[in-house]
């Protein structure tokens, strides 16, 4: 059984993250302190002037506490993992766990990426759920919104999308007309997007001076979906800022290495709760491929074996009684669902979502929305989400 562990970026912030961490490993909090100009464990326990939420700080944050993490890690006896992988900003622990640079060269670049990613204004984000890339691209083209960019690619059921403000709000409702869920996140920025580039070429002249060394365990780059290798580490590091994050393929590429664990260290289980997402995915491929192949063997047996012009095989019935029952089941979840939930959470319960670090509040019943779809409206982001992407906040 093979090994990898991944980084989370930004978005799985909150207060209170590393809280038993500064105080274990106080040389490193020490080195990040002078780095940084202030106290990084205050930042995350106390969230002076909610600012673990505004890029600057969030992305060193992030940054120390996943590389502590790590270093618990170890020193609690863990061997190192066959593979590394990180998402956006969480890409740069992974690299640095691979000893591509050390932990005090990649918060010096984690802060300057967050500086200048600070800087970007009227950009937006949407997250697009339950569909895929090339439907995406369809809808926003015949919206005549082709100024708007695939951000993140983080499942075949979770694609991010980035541009103008505008844009991202003037989209809005041709997703909804194609039936498809449609979530704007909370960010100031177009993050992974051409609008990006300035940041980027702002970003290059810095990376430029940092030395980088050959990687030590093979680590997943957001751009490629592909290991690093030595001599295309700067560039993979400015190209990520203004391109796609491809991690439901950087997956990919680490389930086809084998029988893998994937083992999410740092914030949240954001990246965790994805790699469901992925690996059902990447099952219901395998068995596709595999039905196929046999199929086509089946074939070229049949027509090898004497006699086999001579007959056709009749073609197999497919049962309608069965398949009717399938799809009555199918329709009845979602009013079930809505059923449940309108059972026990009235309107104003609050509510989390992983594309959100606040508590969320309803503002609605649940309803079954487009015919088929177990929704609910929520307060402040004019719109349904998905019950399926929302989970009751629980009181003790």
């Amino acid at each position: 059984m093979k090994k990898t562990y991944v980084f989370p970026g930004q978005g799985s912030q909150r207060k209170g993250m590393g809280e038993t961490l500064f105080d274990e490993f106080p040389a490193l909090t020490k080195k990040a302190d002078k780095i940084l100009g202030y106290s990084i464990k205050e930042l995350c326990l106390e969230n002076p002037n909610d600012q673990l939420n505004h890029t600057q700080y969030t992305q060193p944050a992030l940054y120390v506490v996943n590389a502590l993490s790590y270093q618990k890690k170890i020193k609690d006896g863990e061997k190192q993992p066959d593979f590394l992988a990180g998402h956006s900003l969480g890409e740069y622990n992974a690299l640095q766990v691979s000893g591509v640079f050390s932990f005090e060269s990649g918060l010096k670049l984690v802060k300057k990426r967050g500086e200048l990613m600070s800087q970007a204004k009227n950009g937006g984000m949407a997250a697009v759920l339950n569909s895929s890339e090339e439907k995406i691209l369809e809808i926003l083209k015949n919206a005549n919104l082709t100024t708007i960019d695939i951000a993140n690619l983080n499942a075949s059921s979770q694609i991010v999308i980035s541009g103008l403000k505008e844009d991202i709000d003037k989209a809005h409702p041709f997703f909804e007309k194609a039936d498809i869920m449609f979530i704007p996140l909370n960010t100031s920025g177009a993050f992974h997007s051409r609008y990006m580039k300035e940041a980027a070429a702002e970003f290059e002249k810095f990376v430029k001076k940092t030395r980088f060394y050959k990687p030590k365990i093979d680590v997943v780059a957001n751009v490629t979906g592909k290991p690093y290798v030595h001599g295309n580490v700067a560039q993979h590091l400015i190209d990520q800022l203004s391109n796609s994050v491809r991690w439901s393929e950087s997956m990919t590429y680490l389930l086809h290495q084998g029988e893998m664990e994937f083992e999410e260290l740092g914030v949240g289980d954001v990246l965790t709760k994805l790699m469901g997402y992925i690996k059902r995915d990447y099952t219901k491929t395998v068995r596709e491929q595999t039905g196929k192949k046999a199929e086509t063997n089946q074939k070229k047996r049949s027509q090898a074996a004497p006699g086999s012009s001579k007959k056709a095989a009749k073609p197999v019935k497919k049962n309608k009684s069965v398949t009717k029952k399938v799809k009555q089941k199918k329709l009845s979840d979602p009013t079930k669902l809505v059923e449940q939930w309108n059972e026990v959470y009235p309107v104003g319960t609050r509510v989390i979502s992983d594309f959100y670090e606040n508590e969320l509040e309803t503002r609605s019943e649940a309803i079954i929305l487009f015919g088929h779809r177990a929704a609910v409206y929520i307060k402040g982001y004019n719109g349904y989400f998905d019950l399926k992407e929302v989970k009751p906040v629980q009181r003790s």
